[in-house]
């Protein structure tokens, strides 16, 4: 299988030593990026208690300038490791920025990222409701339109942010991973990446971001759990596309819409605690997994010999035809 980031194919013919220093160089970038923008509210000692609670024009301006620091670090990496060099369209081909073509496929890879995210946090909060832990309330149809139009409307305006995650992620990252010493390797390359993705988020975490009211000790792991699961499903309309925006499109959906599903749904005045509730807490944790297991079971998480998932507009990857989680 050949993995092609542009300059370079990740087919084995590049040491995994020399690959391993242009990921570090990345980490780095994007790790620093985003302990540079919470610097403020971290001096400032900025802490969130309650999962209704909102955010203010700096904590947004903070969480927003955040979000750029993976794709800066996949920029750099692509441009300015072992002399790459090379404009825009390199980048551009080395991050699988580009729509999957003819344009009717695009439409529906954007439609699956939609329509699967919210197939998942609709189970999520059915599980939840019917173990008692998800305070259901009374909501009309013609609200949860309303709502719906108005929410998508913001995810769409949100979504050069979640560009600047995915490019990094799924752009950079995981392909890198996939391969090492002449091999692929699948299930490394979504634990790494899943791991790194949610350790990521640490500073938003140590200010109760996705998990207000919990210790580090407990929201840090449940992070990694959530962002573990949910990066094969990512992962998966990235590969089944040959693009990075259905995954840009599906991470905007859950950070937003789903998580505003959660507090549109429940009961006013009633308790949220996200560990027990919505993609973020063990509910979702259940059905992410059973979701993930069928797509690894029916081949769709592996990249098929002689496909691209760096290259290629649109060429198809997979076997048949894989948040911030809460922003604040």
């Amino acid at each position: 299988m050949t993995i092609s980031t542009g300059a370079e194919p990740l087919s084995g013919r590049t040491p995994w030593a020399a690959r391993r220093r242009d990921v570090v160089l990345y980490l780095g970038v994007a790790y620093a990026g985003m302990w540079l923008a919470m610097l403020p509210l971290l001096v400032a000692g900025y802490r969130r208690g309650d999962a209704r609670e909102g955010t203010g024009l700096l904590e947004e301006l903070c969480i927003g300038a955040a979000m750029f620091a993976p794709a800066l670090g996949a920029v750099v990496a692509v441009r300015y490791v072992r002399g790459g060099g090379g404009g825009v369209g390199r980048v551009r081909e080395a991050l699988a920025l580009r729509w999957p073509r003819p344009w009717g496929r695009a439409v529906r890879e954007c439609l699956t990222a939609v329509a699967v995210p919210a197939g998942l946090t609709a189970a999520a909060l059915a599980l939840g409701a019917l173990a008692g832990r998800y305070p259901v309330g009374e909501v009309g149809l013609g609200d949860v339109t309303g709502w719906a139009a108005g929410g998508l409307v913001g995810m769409v305006l949100s979504l050069p942010l979640f560009f600047g995650e995915e490019l990094g992620w799924q752009g950079y990252l995981f392909p890198r991973l996939l391969r090492g010493d002449g091999r692929t390797r699948p299930l490394r390359a979504y634990l790494l990446t899943g791991a790194a993705f949610a350790l990521w988020h640490l500073p938003m975490l140590l200010m109760g971001g996705q998990y207000p009211g919990r210790s580090w000790y407990v929201s840090v792991p449940a992070m990694v759990v959530s962002c573990t699961l949910v990066l094969p499903v990512l992962t998966w309309l990235r590969l089944r596309s040959g693009s990075v925006v259905p995954a840009v499109v599906a991470h905007a959906f859950v950070s937003s819409l789903g998580v505003g599903m959660v507090k549109r749904f429940a009961a006013p005045g009633a308790a949220l605690d996200p560990l027990h509730m919505g993609l973020t807490g063990w509910p979702g944790w259940i059905v992410l997994a059973a979701f993930v297991a069928f797509l690894a079971r029916t081949g769709r998480l592996r990249p098929v010999d002689g496909t691209r998932t760096g290259a290629g507009a649109g060429a198809r990857t997979d076997a048949s035809g894989p948040a911030v989680l809460d922003r604040f």
